[in-house]
């Protein structure tokens, strides 16, 4: 069985616990695009782990993690990540593959980023979190990008120099400071010995696993509503973590694919700048922040906080094919007297909006459409069965199904592995 999972609102919906838990069934699992400004979190026990780069599978033995063709990665990101792995007690040799087509974010990518983004006026900033991703994406779509392949050939050191020189006329042009090339050379040259023993031709090592029978996990980072094309643009990533990324970024057949399992938070949430319909500045707001950790992996921002919007899970549904839903943090909403779902957004002339709209101009002029619910008022952390749950859960959870579309395959009501209810998938 291969599966695609994705998130389905603006990223923070879980994926990291819900990867962890699937990959029990899996032989290999491939992170197919995004950088190092996501982050994944898993749960197991007392231990927390944190993971930005490396495909959560890493936490089960055996089991072959890929970086796809599809990511750009940060060379010293990964060093450092891998380090702390290996520091876990997780062994990484023989298991772990980087696509020698993968492009590197490279440290000129980091700083383009930054004074791009401080040269934006207000109102207009992305809300970038200025590790280089952007600029690496479009050095690669640019033609001009470096890619992990290149780190095997003779010329390397000098073709860091010249992209150095290069960056550098972009850099004054922003009003910032210029790079030093031989700095960059020697900060460079210890990189190439470090990664080398790991890039892999991923094509052929994907198609000899499935050619064998093996079980494939894609693991996006990001979400559907941060895709540079179906996304809120541009308030987005740089990338596709939408299903259809999975196969551009692996270089996985579509006919490969057997399932897409999304995620859904059963509240919403978004980091940085952008359009948020359902957002919440008040106590509520405060509540769901408090409760939920909304605190970003990567950068430790505070998340902006608001009900379930329905017209968001909708339209991932439809853009992503969803087949399965794995529910997160539904104990979130335990201590509510009443929980909303976003239904619509009503236009200032009354009409409503049962899609998400490409214009984002026109939900200045929208408010959102609620239907409340009775909240449980209880703690459903402890709870091992659906069935178990409060009535209201449960009607709550029913609800969000009959609006948005596909089956419940996975309900999550705690951080920890033990707190992962299966029910149809």
């Amino acid at each position: 069985m291969n599966t695609v999972l994705v998130g389905a609102q603006w990223g923070d919906e879980g994926k990291g616990k819900v990867i962890d838990f699937l990959t029990e069934e899996a032989d290999v699992v491939v992170r197919f695009q995004g950088g190092s400004n996501a982050g994944h979190t898993v749960v197991v026990g007392d231990k927390k782990y944190v993971l930005h780069l490396v495909p959560s599978g890493v936490l089960h033995e055996g089991k072959h993690c890929v970086i796809g063709n599809g990511v750009v990665m940060d060379p010293f990101d990964l060093m450092k990540e891998l380090e702390q792995v290996e520091s876990w007690g997780f062994e990484l040799k023989g298991r772990f593959h980087i696509s020698e087509r993968a492009h590197m974010v490279m440290q000129w990518h980091r700083a383009i980023d930054r004074a791009e983004e401080a040269a934006r006026p207000a109102g207009r900033k992305i809300g970038t979190t200025g590790r280089g991703i952007g600029p690496a994406y479009a050095a690669k779509v640019g033609r001009y990008g470096m890619r992990v392949g290149d780190i095997l050939k003779p010329n390397f050191l000098d073709v860091v120099r010249a992209q150095v020189e290069e960056a550098n006329r972009a850099l004054e042009a922003l009003g910032a400071h210029p790079l030093d090339a031989e700095e960059m050379v020697k900060l460079y040259t210890p990189m190439v010995a470090a990664l080398m023993p790991y890039v892999t031709d991923t094509i052929q090592f994907m198609h000899e696993s499935l050619e064998a029978g093996k079980s494939v996990l894609f693991e996006g980072a990001q979400a559907t509503m941060l895709d540079v094309d179906f996304g809120t643009y541009p308030f987005v990533t740089s990338s596709n973590p939408t299903a259809g990324g999975a196969c551009t970024g692996s270089g996985v057949s579509p006919r490969a694919i057997d399932r897409v399992i999304g995620v859904l938070k059963l509240y919403t949430t978004r980091v940085g700048e952008g359009p948020f319909p359902t957002e919440l500045k008040d106590a509520d707001g405060e509540t769901l922040r408090r409760r939920g950790g909304e605190f970003g992996a990567t950068t430790g921002r505070p998340r902006r906080c608001g009900w379930f919007d329905a017209v968001v899970a909708r339209y991932a549904q439809r853009v992503n094919g969803v087949d399965f839903w794995a529910m997160t943090k539904l104990d979130v909403l335990d201590e509510f007297e009443t929980v909303k779902i976003c239904t619509g957004y009503r236009r200032d002339d009354g009409f409503v909006y049962q899609t998400f709209p490409a214009d984002l101009a026109v939900l200045d002029r929208c408010e959102p459409v609620y239907e409340e619910l009775p909240g449980w008022k209880c703690e459903t952390s402890h709870v091992t069965r659906y069935e178990d749950l409060p009535e209201n859960a449960r009607k709550y959870v029913e609800r969000v199904l009959e609006l948005v579309g596909g089956k419940l395959g996975v309900l999550s009501v705690g951080p920890a592995r033990e707190t992962t209810l299966r029910i149809g998938v």
